[in-house]
């Protein structure tokens, strides 16, 4: 597991990043600062400045509310705040701590690993 901050605004967001390919790769290229866009009403999106490892990960996965994933096919970040169906292509990254709220109301936030 790896600790990360997620920083919206004035409100610093706590997650922990999975111990995969795919969520090691993701804190390798903090601290990292997207901009987030809303993305048919159950998720935030950004662009990666490069596509991640997926080596062993499943082919699908059905995302919950504050999940952080990767859209492979797509690679770009994708982090939910509805669930939504299982879905090929998708890779978790890792889960939000607790509420996504800043989230929603501050597009450019700032991914680091935790002290």
């Amino acid at each position: 597991m790896i600790p990360i901050t997620v920083t919206a605004g004035e409100a610093v967001l706590t997650a922990t990043l999975d111990d995969t390919p795919a969520g090691r790769d993701f804190a390798a290229l903090m601290p990292l600062e997207l901009t987030l866009r809303d993305y048919h009403g159950i998720e935030k999106i950004a662009d990666l400045p490069r596509k991640l490892d997926t080596t062993g990960a499943p082919r699908s996965y059905e995302p919950k509310t504050g999940d952080i994933t990767l859209y492979a096919p797509w690679g770009n970040l994708a982090i939910f705040y509805k669930p939504f169906a299982n879905s090929p292509g998708l890779v978790r990254l890792g889960a939000f701590d607790g509420s996504l709220e800043a989230l929603m109301s501050n597009p450019t936030v700032r991914f680091e690993r935790a002290e």
